[in-house]
């Protein structure tokens, strides 16, 4: 059994084996989304089922990271991280296994919502323990290199889903995919540490009805929480209507679709790696405020682009790639200030903020598959750049404090 804190600057090979694992356990979860995306054409192929279920498999992933973030963190707080967290990775192995077993486009859905529960886990419990577990700056740039391995998936995702349908039964991705997590399972079984501050308390529906209540009442949480939402939404957005845009509208092949995925992730990476370059030379909130720019930039780049041309993809990607950028830059740091922005258990604050976000990533996708199938790749990114203004809205909102975020931490 790991002891119950980890010492907070330690960053040995003990210490770094837990992120290590939290973070090939997200791969799995992420790349179970990127690279079953562009193989969902043969999936509705086979099923027999209409192009509108492509962006629905995304939609109903996400729905179910929405379904028990409530419960996790809360529970995590009394019981342990340890064990809702392997209990999160056991459920997503046996899921992805289960979908071997599918016969139908409404039953293949249902497992993608089941297996959707388990990014519960991830923010509400994994990435609270990170949290718990270093400080400030070495967190920041923990999670900003932890966030480049993980955005792997949507880098890889696309070009190798693309590849494995040609030459591979699409069910056998869920076989890697359970393969992975079971590689993680084994490694936070080994590492992870136990942070939970409230083991033993009692989990009361009053109590935490009341610590909820407590959550949503703080502004700030709630601008920071809304924020992350909205500015990743348009990145999701992209994921999930990407091969229908590139693939069917554009009639390109599957191989130049996963081409153009490449400049987006990679710019996200690029700005992760330039956050963890600069995390020890500039404040926290100096740096969400340089994401901005970027992240407007890129949104109008693409909006403007595609309402002149509504077959401008190039530009699109273009724009997209710049405001990808600016998320790696600002990101992390905004999920760490929001995070912080309130004083109950991080568990119940992470599963809080986890909820808002896939309450965001959930609806919005789906409206932003309307909002194609109305007016193509102009009124997708005229949706797009108003979730960029929102985000800005919220930020405002959430800086007004101009002690926030403000301060130096050591390394």
């Amino acid at each position: 059994m790991q002891s119950k804190t980890m010492t907070k600057k330690r960053l040995g090979r003990q210490a770094l084996l837990f992120p290590l694992c939290l973070v090939l356990y997200e791969f799995s979860t992420y790349i179970g989304n990127d690279m079953i995306q562009p193989g969902m054409l043969a999936v509705v192929e086979q099923y027999q089922a209409g192009m509108e279920w492509v962006p629905t498999s995304m939609t109903a992933y996400l729905a179910g990271g929405m379904f028990l973030q409530w419960l996790l963190g809360p529970l995590s707080d009394r019981i342990g991280r340890r064990p809702v967290m392997l209990t999160g990775v056991v459920w997503f192995i046996v899921t992805c296994l289960a979908t071997l077993l599918a016969q139908s486009i409404e039953q293949f859905t249902a497992l993608r919502f089941l297996q959707g529960i388990s990014l519960c886990f991830i923010g509400a419990v994994g990435y609270a323990a990170i949290q718990e577990s270093f400080e400030e700056a070495v967190c920041i740039k923990i999670t900003a290199l932890m966030a480049n391995v993980a955005l792997i998936a949507p880098l890889l995702g696309p070009l190798v889903g693309a590849a494995w349908v040609h030459m591979a039964p699409w069910e056998m991705m869920f076989v890697l995919f359970a393969v992975l997590a079971a590689i993680a399972y084994y490694g936070l079984w080994r590492a992870m540490p136990e942070t939970a501050t409230r083991l033993g308390e009692k989990l009361s529906l009053k109590e935490l009805g009341r610590d909820y209540k407590a959550v949503m009442n703080n502004a700030r949480f709630v601008a920071g929480a809304l924020a992350t939402g909205f500015v990743s939404l348009p990145l999701l957005a992209w994921i999930a209507q990407s091969p229908v845009i590139i693939i069917s509208g554009e009639q390109l092949s599957s191989y130049e679709y996963g081409l153009l995925q490449v400049p987006i992730f990679g710019a996200l990476i690029a700005g992760n790696l330039v956050l963890a370059k600069l995390t020890s030379r500039r404040t926290v909130r100096s740096l969400i405020i340089l994401g901005g720019w970027p992240i407007t930039l890129g949104l109008v780049i693409a909006a403007l682009a595609t309402l002149l041309s509504s077959h401008a993809y190039l530009w699109m990607t273009a724009g997209l790639s710049v405001y990808a950028f600016g998320i790696g830059l600002a990101n992390a740091g905004l999920v760490r200030l929001t995070l912080f922005a309130s004083d109950i258990s991080k568990g119940t604050v992470s599963a809080a903020m986890g909820m808002l976000q896939m309450l965001i990533f959930t609806v919005g996708i789906e409206v932003s598959k309307h909002a194609y199938l109305a007016g193509g790749n102009g009124l997708f990114s005229l949706f797009n750049l108003l979730n960029g203004l929102l985000w800005l809205g919220m930020m405002v909102i959430f800086l007004k404090d101009k002690t926030v975020g403000n301060s130096l931490q050591p390394q």
